[in-house]
């Protein structure tokens, strides 16, 4: 069995966040384990800022986490690359 860290709650253990809607200033209910929400005021796409975290670089993470939600957070950190040229 491997270590449970504890970067990986907020992907085991998903809480809503409120994140403020940059378009039109309205709180956006992002889960922890998603990186953008769909703004019910004014229907844009909310992202949430987030740096690197321990799925990005251990080895273990896919492990760790699972394989459906390891997969779901890169697939949308990479749709955000794509939609910032990067």
């Amino acid at each position: 069995m491997i270590f449970e860290c504890p970067g990986s709650q907020k992907f085991k253990h998903p809480q809503p966040e409120n994140v403020t809607c940059p378009f039109c200033g309205k709180d956006v209910e992002i889960w922890t384990d998603e990186a953008e929400g769909t703004c019910d005021n004014c229907k844009n796409k909310v992202r949430r800022k987030e740096g690197q975290n321990c799925l990005d670089w251990c080895k273990y993470a896919k492990e760790c986490v699972g394989e459906d939600k390891y997969d779901k957070y890169m697939k949308s950190k990479s749709d955000g690359k794509k939609e910032k040229g990067a």
